[in-house]
């Protein structure tokens, strides 16, 4: 019952990346300190069941062949500068997503002392993905809807 759902979100997102930038969309995950649960609803993504890559999405591993900078877990001061790096290293048009509760906000990691609190914290965040962890259909809508907001100049 889930596969109709997340086979149309996914040709959704790969005619849109497809239309926006001309080719499909890359995307760079970048763990900025988070306890991994967020990790894993990414790496679904790659799995059978979801398997994005048969839509032409793919994870890349450098931030110089991405389109979006997935970021989850807090923005730890530790990461700050591999953060602004990862930033400056992918090129323009470019798009950032916090993704998690983590690096909305901080999350449970909210306070303590090695946290500067969400993603937007260190970078310039143009989509928010709430949950903990966000199931890999709230990241396929996420990215689909930052797209779709690009595309008609809603940013």
């Amino acid at each position: 019952m889930w596969q109709p759902t997340v086979a149309a979100l996914a040709e959704r997102l790969a005619a849109t990346a497809r239309a926006r930038l001309g080719r499909s969309l890359a995307i760079r995950e970048v763990d900025s300190g988070s306890c991994n649960g967020c990790e894993l609803e990414v790496n679904a993504l790659q799995n059978v069941a979801y398997d994005l890559e048969r839509f032409g999405l793919r994870f890349v591993a450098s931030p110089k062949h991405a389109d979006v900078l997935l970021v989850t877990g807090p923005a730890c001061r530790n990461m700050r500068e591999a953060m602004e790096r990862a930033l400056a290293c992918t090129p323009e048009p470019r798009w950032v997503v916090a993704a998690g509760d983590c690096a909305v906000d901080g999350g449970v990691f909210k306070g303590s002392y090695a946290v500067e609190g969400g993603a937007g914290a260190v970078l310039p965040v143009d989509l928010l993905i709430p949950g903990c962890p966000p199931s890999p259909e709230q990241l396929l809508e996420g990215l689909l809807a930052l797209l779709e907001a690009e595309a008609s100049g809603q940013k």
